[in-house]
């Protein structure tokens, strides 16, 4: 049951890491636009295997579920080890995601200005992925 428990709070950081995007990103310009950071990953990996998703509603949507899906993952590794360091590893994880999102795309020819344009960008960025794995870390604390 623990697993489940892991995936169940992930897969809870990573809807309200996409909820926190989805109400700022429509707020102004000098937000992130993670979704954008996506689509070209997405994009740029399925060219390489010459199925690139060409309308953009469809792109958007399967970015979306890819996102959730990996980020559910990824925030699901809070949950192992001793509950004890539950906390220090989300702040862990959630900084290195956001870092990782910034630093990352650049050296895998991903477009990153629409996370890293200019340091409120940047700052805000890595506060999303934080706050996905804070709310990972309080859900596995609500199911324990």
């Amino acid at each position: 049951m623990g697993k489940i428990k892991n995936l169940i709070a992930g897969f809870t950081g990573a809807i309200a890491l996409n909820m926190l995007h989805e109400a700022i990103r429509k707020q102004g310009d000098n937000v992130p636009y993670i979704h954008l950071l996506g689509e070209d990953a997405l994009n740029k990996g399925l060219m390489a295997v010459g199925e690139p998703i060409t309308n953009e509603n469809t792109l958007y949507e399967a970015t979306l579920a890819t996102d959730v899906v990996s980020n559910a993952l990824y925030y699901s590794l809070i949950g192992t080890g001793k509950s004890k360091y539950i906390w220090p590893k989300a702040l862990g994880l959630g900084l290195s995601a956001g870092i990782g999102a910034i630093k990352l795309p650049e050296a895998t020819g991903v477009d990153h200005a629409p996370v890293a344009r200019n340091a409120q960008v940047k700052a805000l960025t890595i506060g999303y992925y934080v706050f996905g794995a804070l709310v990972t870390a309080l859900t596995l604390k609500m199911l324990k």
